[in-house]
C-alpha cells in the first residue's frame, strides 16, 4: 500500500494488507463517528453492489441485480425499527420510473425534456469542444424544475435574454424563481433586473460595495420528485460566460450528491433571509448602485422598519442585560460603520416603551453627525416629526428629545437645565468626553438612562473615559465579527519564530517581562534586527509600498529597530513619548503619503491614534495582555481604500512558565486552551472571511508547549497556586481565586476534581464529607453549563434554607433538576424529592461548594431570557442552556429523581403534550463534516430547518402530529447545541410548524416565538452574511 491519506472501512482484507506493510509504516486507524457510520458504510456497500452487478453478464444484470438489492432490504427487514419494509423492494422485472407525466386538453401526455445532463450525473463543465456548452445546459433543466434559485455576482442583459422566455414560462406555471445578486464593482445591469422583475422573478441585490460579499454563481434547479440539481462555478448572467468563455463549472445531482444539494439550499435560504439582501426596487438600485453610492455611509429610508443585524442585536442585549443588573450608565463599543446610531435608536425605542417619561438628550460635536442621527432615530421610531436640534442657529422649544452639539450646550451654559430634566441622554464619540466641556455636563446631569457611544475607549493622551462606566464597558463588538461584517480589514497573521530566549528574564505578577532586561536582550544582537527585516521582506506582499507600524518594548528598542530598518534601506523612524507632538504630526502624515515605510514606537500607537492606511504590523514587543494585544492589532485594522488586508508579522521568543499564551490567542480566537491548542495543531481552519493565521513550526511548538505550561495545568499545580493566594487573602471563595489564578472554571472541575478537592489538596479547611462524598462531588462539575437566574436564585434559596420540598411543581422540577444532576450515579434509596433532599443534607461541604459555584455562574450570565409565556409549571428559560436529565425533569411529573433513558434527538411528553427536539448543529464533532453539517440549522432568527428521524412518515402519527400540533393542542419545545461534546442545549423555544419536505426523514421548518440573540443565530445559521 502506498503512504497517504485514507477515509476507507477496515475490511478482513485490508486488514491482513495493514499487518503487512511492517514497521516501514505507521497505521492510523480509528473508531467511525456515529454520526458519519451512515455515509461511509453505505459507501462501501453501494461500492461492493456496484462492483458485484458490473461483473454479471450484461443480459442478467438487471435481473440478478435486482434479486441481489432484495436480499439485501430482506436482511435490514429483519431488524425492526430501522425504517425498512416489504415495499422498498424493486419490482420484478426490475423497472425504472423515469417520469410523471401531466395529460394535455385532448389526453395525450405532457412533453417533459430531459436535462443534457442525466439526472443521476454529477460532472465538470468547462465549455469545451464536444460538450454542450453551459448556457444550452441550463436551458434544458428549466422544464423540470418546481421551483429555481440563483445566487449571481453580476447580471446582465446579455446572459439573461437566451433564457427569459424559459423563465417567462417557469413563472407563468405558478412556480417560483428567486434571484439573489450584488452591485459590487458596477456589473449588474439596471434593466437586466427590470426584465427578470416583470416576468415575475424575485429578486433581491445586495448594495454593499465594500468588499466580495457574495462572488457565488450558482443555480439551484429543485425538483419535487427529489432529484434536484444545481450549477456552481464561474460563469456568471453574462453572454461570455454562458457561452464563449473559458469558464469552469461543476454540475451536480442532488441524488448523487445529497449533501452539496442540502449545503446550497441552506446557504441561499440564509442569505434570502437576511436585511443585507434588499427586495429589489428600481429608484433604490439607481440611488444606491451609482458612484455616489461610494463616497461614505448614508441612509437609505425605506418604508420598511429598521430592523437590527444579529451582531447589533447581540450588543443591545449586553446592554439590556447590564440594565438588568442595575448598571444604568453604560458604554457601548464598536467599529466605525457598524450601526451605532443605528443601536442607539433601536435602544432608546426599547426604553421608551418601558419608561413613563423618557425625554432624551442625544449629544454629539457635528452637525452632520446630529442630521445623520435625527434622520436616523425618526426612521427607527416611525416618526418624521421626532426630536429637536439645537446647533449653531437652531434651538428647541419643547426640550423633549434634543439633539444637540456640546458647543451649543456649552455656549448656553448649565445654569437654566434641570439635572434630570433628560431622563436619557446619548453620548456619540464618546471618547472626546475628557474636555472640559463634556466633563461639566456629565457632572451636571443626573439621568435614568447614559449610553456612550464609541469606536475607541482608550485615549492617546491617556486620559480615563472609563471611570464613567464604574470601569466597565457593556458591550463591545467582537473583532470577529466587525471583520466578518467587513466594517474592519481581514488580517493575514503570521508567527514567526525569533529565538530568543526569554526564560531566564526576571518576572513581575501583574507586569510582565522586566523591561530593561528585555530590551538588553532584543537589542543587544544586531543578528535578530536582520532577521526581523528578512522575515518583513519574504512575507510582507511588498515591503517598498507598505505602511507599517512596529511596537517595541523601550525607546531604544524602537531607536535601534528604525536605525536598522532605514540602514537596509526602508525608510523608518522612531516615534514615542518623549517626541515633540509636531514631530509626531509631521511622521503620521509622511507614513500615510508612503514617505516613511515604518513606524517603531513603544505604546504611543495602542490607542487612540487613527492610521487607516497602516496596513503591516511587527509585534515585537512580548505582551501577554489580551486588551494590549487587541489595541496594537486595531491600529491594522481601519478600512482604507486600496487596502485589502492587515498583514501581521508576530515575532516569538521562547517564554517563561508564567507568560500566557492563551490570554492572546483566546482575544482573538476565542475558546479554551485546548481549543485554542486544536486551532494551532490544525492550522487555524475556521476564521472569518479573508483572513489567515499561520505559524511557523518552531513558533507552533513553542505556542503548544506555552499552552500547555503557562497556567497550573496539573492538580497539585492548581493546589500550590491555591495555597499561594490563601496566603494573601486568608481563606479566598472560589470567585476570588478564579480572578486571582487566571484559571477558567472548567479547569477547577476536570479530570473528576472539584473546588471541594482543591480545597483540602491546598491545605484549606473543609466541612465533614458525607456517606457519598466522592461520587457527589463529581457531579457538581455537571452544573456548570447553568446560566438562568431561575435555576440559580431558587437553589440558593432552597440550599439556604431546610431544603423541604417546595409546594409548587415548577420549584419541585426545578429542585429535580439540580439533584437528579447530583445524584445521578449516587444508590439513593429513596428516589422521590424528600428522599433524596435527606442525601444531599448528608454532605455540608458538598452544599458549602454548590453556593459558591452558583455564585460565580451568576456573574457568567450574558443572555436575557424569561419564562415560556403560556407554561408557569414549566421552568425552562428561553436562550438559557439545560441538559437532557434537566429536560426531564423540567416536564416530568417532578416528584422522582429516578428519570427514563433518552439518547435519541426526539421526546414526546404525553402529560405535558410536547414534542421536544434536541439538535446538535455539527454531529460529528471532530472537524467540518458536510454530510452531517446541514441537516438542523436556523436560516433566519425566527426560522429553524430541522430533520425528523430518518425513520418518520409525513402520514405517520408522529409526522402528523409535527404537521398538526396547533390544531391538536400539542407544543414543540426545540433545543440545540453547537458540537457533540457540549453538555448541554440552548433552549430556543416553541416552533410553530411552517412546512415540510420529503418524509424519512422530514425535512422540516419551524417558526420560533421568540428570535435567537444574534451569537445564537451566529452559531446556529447555516450563513450570517
Amino acid at each position: 500500500m502506498n503512504p497517504g491519506l485514507y477515509e476507507q472501512l477496515v475490511t478482513h482484507a485490508l486488514s491482513e494488507r495493514l499487518r503487512s506493510v511492517g514497521e516501514r509504516l505507521v497505521v492510523d486507524s480509528g473508531p467511525i463517528h456515529a454520526d458519519e457510520a451512515a455515509d461511509r458504510i453505505s459507501l462501501h456497500l453501494a461500492r461492493l453492489l456496484r462492483q458485484a452487478i458490473s461483473a454479471l453478464d450484461t443480459k442478467k444484470r438487471a435481473s440478478v441485480g435486482a434479486a441481489l438489492a432484495r436480499e439485501v432490504i430482506a436482511l435490514l427487514e429483519s431488524h425492526p425499527g430501522l425504517g425498512v419494509d416489504a415495499g422498498d423492494r424493486p419490482v420484478e422485472p426490475a423497472l425504472v420510473l423515469r417520469a410523471l407525466l401531466g395529460r394535455l386538453p385532448d389526453g395525450t401526455p405532457a412533453d417533459l425534456p430531459l436535462p443534457a445532463t442525466p439526472l443521476l450525473d454529477t460532472t465538470l463543465l468547462t465549455n469545451a469542444p464536444g460538450e454542450p456548452r453551459v448556457g444550452h445546459q441550463l436551458r434544458t433543466e428549466f422544464p423540470s424544475a418546481n421551483r429555481i434559485d440563483i445566487l449571481m455576482a453580476f447580471v446582465r442583459q446579455t446572459g439573461i435574454r437566451p433564457l427569459l422566455d424559459l423563465m417567462r414560462r417557469h413563472v407563468e406555471q405558478g412556480k417560483r424563481l428567486r434571484l439573489l445578486t450584488t452591485t459590487y464593482t458596477g456589473s449588474t445591469e439596471l434593466s437586466a433586473l427590470q426584465a427578470l422583475q416583470e416576468l415575475g422573478a424575485e429578486v433581491r441585490v445586495s448594495y454593499d460595495n465594500s468588499g466580495t460579499r457574495l462572488h457565488a454563481k450558482a443555480w439551484l434547479f429543485h425538483r419535487a420528485s427529489g432529484y434536484s440539481t444545481a450549477f456552481i462555478g464561474s460563469s456568471n448572467l453574462t453572454h461570455q460566460a454562458q457561452v464563449t468563455g473559458l469558464e469552469w463549472n461543476v454540475r451536480v445531482a442532488g441524488a448523487r450528491n445529497p449533501d452539496v444539494i442540502d449545503k446550497f439550499s441552506a446557504v441561499f435560504e440564509s442569505y434570502w433571509s437576511q436585511d443585507d439582501f434588499r427586495p429589489f426596487d428600481a429608484t433604490e438600485f439607481q440611488a444606491l448602485s451609482g458612484s455616489e453610492a461610494d463616497r461614505g455611509p448614508r441612509i437609505f429610508l425605506s418604508p420598511i422598519e429598521i430592523r437590527p443585524e444579529p451582531f447589533q442585536s447581540r450588543l443591545l442585549e449586553l446592554i439590556a442585560l447590564a440594565r438588568m443588573r442595575g448598571q444604568h450608565r453604560n458604554l457601548l463599543v464598536s467599529a466605525t460603520g457598524t450601526g451605532k446610531t443605528v443601536m442607539a435608536a433601536l435602544d432608546y425605542q426599547r426604553l421608551r416603551s418601558q419608561m413613563s417619561r423618557s425625554r432624551l438628550l442625544f449629544v454629539a460635536h457635528r452637525k452632520e453627525i446630529l442630521d445623520q442621527s435625527l434622520a436616523t432615530f425618526r426612521h427607527a421610531l416611525r416618526d418624521p416629526a421626532f426630536g429637536e436640534l439645537w446647533v449653531g442657529g437652531q434651538r428647541p422649544r419643547q426640550f423633549e428629545h434634543v439633539f444637540a452639539s456640546i458647543q451649543s450646550i456649552s455656549a448656553t451654559g448649565l445654569g437654566s437645565l434641570a439635572q434630570d430634566h433628560f431622563d436619557v441622554v446619548i453620548i456619540d464619540e464618546f471618547h472626546h468626553a475628557a474636555a472640559d466641556s463634556y466633563k461639566a455636563l456629565l457632572e451636571h446631569l443626573t439621568p435614568r438612562q447614559l449610553l456612550g457611544l464609541t469606536a475607541t475607549p482608550e485615549r492617546g493622551d491617556s486620559e480615563p473615559i472609563l471611570h464613567w462606566f464604574n470601569g466597565r464597558i457593556a458591550a463591545e463588538l467582537r473583532l470577529w465579527d466587525a471583520i466578518e461584517q467587513q466594517r474592519l480589514s481581514p488580517f493575514a497573521y503570521y508567527g514567526i519564530s525569533d529565538g530568543t530566549d526569554l526564560t531566564r528574564l526576571s518576572w513581575r505578577r501583574g507586569r510582565g517581562y522586566d523591561a530593561s532586561e528585555l530590551e538588553n536582550v532584543l537589542t543587544a544582537d544586531d543578528a535578530l534586527a536582520r532577521l526581523v527585516i528578512r522575515q518583513v521582506v519574504g512575507t510582507v506582499p511588498d515591503a517598498s509600498s507598505m505602511r507599517a507600524i512596529g511596537f517595541c518594548v523601550s525607546v531604544k528598542h524602537a531607536q535601534f529597530m528604525a536605525k536598522h530598518f532605514s540602514a537596509a534601506g526602508i525608510p523608518s523612524i522612531a516615534v514615542t513619548g518623549e517626541t515633540p507632538a509636531d514631530v509626531r504630526e509631521a511622521t503620521l502624515k509622511a507614513l500615510a503619503r508612503g514617505e516613511l515605510r515604518a513606524v517603531f514606537t513603544v505604546d504611543l500607537f495602542n490607542e487612540g491614534v487613527d492610521i487607516p492606511t497602516v496596513d503591516t504590523l511587527f509585534l515585537l514587543r512580548p505582551t501577554d495582555s489580551p486588551t494590549l494585544f487587541l489595541q496594537q492589532l486595531g491600529r491594522g485594522l481601519r478600512l482604507s481604500a486600496g487596502k485589502s488586508v492587515c498583514t501581521v508579522l508576530d515575532f516569538v521568543g521562547r517564554h517563561r512558565k508564567e507568560f500566557q499564551f492563551h490570554r492572546r490567542l483566546g482575544a482573538l480566537l476565542g475558546g479554551s486552551r485546548s481549543s485554542l491548542a486544536r486551532q494551532v495543531e490544525q492550522g487555524f481552519p475556521f476564521l472569518p472571511s479573508g483572513c489567515h493565521m499561520q505559524l511557523d513550526s518552531v513558533a507552533t511548538q513553542e505556542v503548544l508547549r506555552n499552552l500547555r505550561e503557562s497556567l497550573p495545568a496539573t492538580f497539585p499545580a492548581r493546589a500550590s497556586e491555591l495555597r499561594r493566594v490563601a496566603e494573601e487573602f486568608n481563606r479566598p471563595t472560589l470567585s476570588r481565586f478564579l480572578a486571582e489564578s487566571g484559571l477558567p472554571l472548567e479547569e477547577i472541575y476536570s479530570g473528576k476534581h472539584c473546588w471541594s478537592d482543591l480545597q483540602a489538596a491546598g491545605g484549606l479547611a473543609t466541612l465533614p464529607e458525607g456517606p457519598h462524598e466522592a461520587v457527589i462531588r463529581r457531579g457538581i462539575g455537571r452544573l456548570l453549563h447553568v446560566d438562568d437566574p431561575m435555576r440559580i436564585e431558587t437553589w440558593m434559596r432552597w440550599l439556604s434554607s431546610g431544603m423541604d420540598a417546595p409546594a409548587s411543581l415548577r420549584e419541585r422540577r426545578l429542585i429535580l433538576m439540580l439533584l437528579t444532576t447530583l445524584l445521578d450515579t449516587v444508590p439513593v434509596a429513596d428516589q422521590y424529592l424528600d428522599g433524596a433532599a435527606k442525601v444531599l443534607k448528608q454532605h455540608p461541604q458538598v452544599i458549602a461548594e454548590i453556593k459558591e459555584l452558583l455564585d460565580v455562574l451568576m456573574e457568567r450570565i450574558d443572555h436575557i431570557q424569561h419564562a415560556v409565556g403560556d407554561r408557569p409549571e414549566v421552568p425552562l428559560m428561553l436562550h438559557a442552556r439545560y441538559t437532557r436529565r434537566e429536560i426531564l425533569a423540567a416536564l416530568g411529573p417532578g416528584d422522582s429523581i429516578e428519570l427514563p433513558a433518552w439518547r435519541e434527538g426526539v421526546r414526546w411528553f404525553p402529560e405535558e403534550r410536547s414534542d421536544v427536539l434536541v439538535f446538535t448543529l455539527d454531529k460529528s464533532g471532530i472537524q467540518f463534516s458536510p454530510t452531517t453539517r446541514y441537516r438542523d440549522y436556523a436560516i433566519s432568527p425566527r426560522i429553524i430547518h430541522w430533520e425528523s428521524q430518518s425513520t418518520t412518515r409525513e402520514d405517520s402519527e408522529t409526522g402528523r402530529r409535527y404537521q398538526r400540533h396547533a390544531e391538536l393542542g400539542s407544543s414543540i419545545l426545540m433545543f440545540a447545541r453547537t458540537t457533540a461534546d457540549e453538555r448541554a442545549f440552548w433552549f430556543l423555544g416553541p416552533g410553530k410548524y411552517l412546512s415540510h419536505n420529503g418524509e424519512r426523514p422530514m425535512a422540516i421548518h419551524w417558526e420560533l416565538e421568540e428570535p435567537l440573540s444574534g451569537d445564537m443565530f451566529a452559531q446556529f445559521a447555516a450563513a450570517v452574511s
